[in-house]
């Protein structure tokens, strides 16, 4: 089986790795040419995944049109701009592994539901977990959940990407899967923000729970299984991701909560805080659903610039007191 990689980012990049070191002939697609030209001469990629020095089998391109010969494409573009890469890609019936986290903002769909709209012979996939782009690109020990509805074609997949430092658990949990990867990054930021505020570990710990909580509603509303919510894709990244400045979505919220405006940090990122994206958007289906999910809504205001760390803090801190399993 041969594998493209749509997205040259550091995570793109890394499932590159992946793919190669299972043996599979893997041509990674990035939109930079910096980066097809450092891939394919250095076998780097300094732009986004520095330091890391890549199988000399992986080769990269700008052009969509050579992804034609591979038999699989992992799509590891941002979540925001997935629909229209998948509307370029010249043959959109091959199986797709949707790798990116996040809920389109126009649309308020998963990803898979994007991915099935836009290419309705697919047969689609999600991989999620907590997954380190720089720890997976040098073959520290991960696992990783890949859900299809399709049994046949998880199975075939996960046989043909999966390693002893690669561990891959099938499902058939496509919103579970999803969901976990999309509202964890939104929970990081406010992790983050309480880091930068220097709110102590009492504080990330309850918000790590009550943010599970809150993702467990959300996640169960929108059909998914609780298993899938507690496990890699769902509880484990958001553990990952809350946990360390490594994670994009919780450096961002370290600046807010030293008192920087997440304009200002967006506008100087060059990588994407998917988080920031998801915030709205979850926010809104949220309210629309009568799902109460505080933190998020937190995080919204923050992004927005509707509310002030202070504010926001003190929102939270003032809920009136209820039992623990609502």
């Amino acid at each position: 089986m041969n594998l493209g990689i749509l997205g040259g980012g550091a995570w793109g990049t890394a499932l590159a790795q992946v793919a190669a070191a299972a043996g599979r002939e893997t041509l990674l697609w990035a939109l930079e040419p910096e980066v097809v030209a450092a891939v394919n001469d250095r076998h780097e990629n300094s732009v986004f995944l520095s330091g890391v020095p890549l199988n000399e089998s992986v080769r990269a391109t700008s052009e969509l049109r050579e992804l034609e010969a591979c038999d699989a494409l992992l799509v590891v573009t941002p979540a925001q701009h997935m629909r229209a890469v998948l509307g370029r890609v010249p043959d959109c019936t091959k199986p797709l592994v949707l790798c990116a986290k996040g809920i389109e903002e126009k649309s308020g769909n998963l990803l898979h539901q994007v991915a099935k709209a836009v290419c309705p012979k697919a047969r689609v996939a999600v991989l999620s977990g907590p997954t380190f782009a720089h720890e997976v690109a040098q073959r520290l020990p991960t696992a990783v959940t890949l859900a299809s509805e399709d049994h046949e074609v998880a199975k075939q997949l996960r046989d043909r990407l999966a390693q002893p430092t690669f561990r891959i658990y099938v499902s058939d949990d496509l919103a579970g899967a999803e969901i976990g990867g999309a509202v964890k990054n939104v929970l990081a930021i406010a992790c983050g923000v309480v880091e930068g505020k220097g709110l102590g570990q009492n504080a990330r710990a309850a918000l790590i729970a009550r943010g599970f909580a809150e993702m467990t509603r959300f996640g169960l509303a929108l059909g998914a299984r609780p298993e899938t919510l507690a496990g890699l894709s769902g509880l484990g990244d958001l553990v990952l991701t809350c946990s360390s400045s490594s994670s994009r979505n919780y450096s961002l919220g370290k600046g807010i909560g030293e008192g920087r405006s997440a304009a200002d940090l967006l506008a100087d990122r060059k990588t994407v805080a998917e988080g920031a994206f998801t915030a709205p958007v979850l926010a809104r289906l949220a309210r629309e659903k009568g799902i109460d999910m505080p933190i998020v809504d937190a995080v919204d205001a923050l992004i927005a610039g509707r509310a002030t760390v202070d504010q926001v803090l003190g929102a939270l801190l003032t809920r009136p007191p209820r039992a623990e399993g609502v």
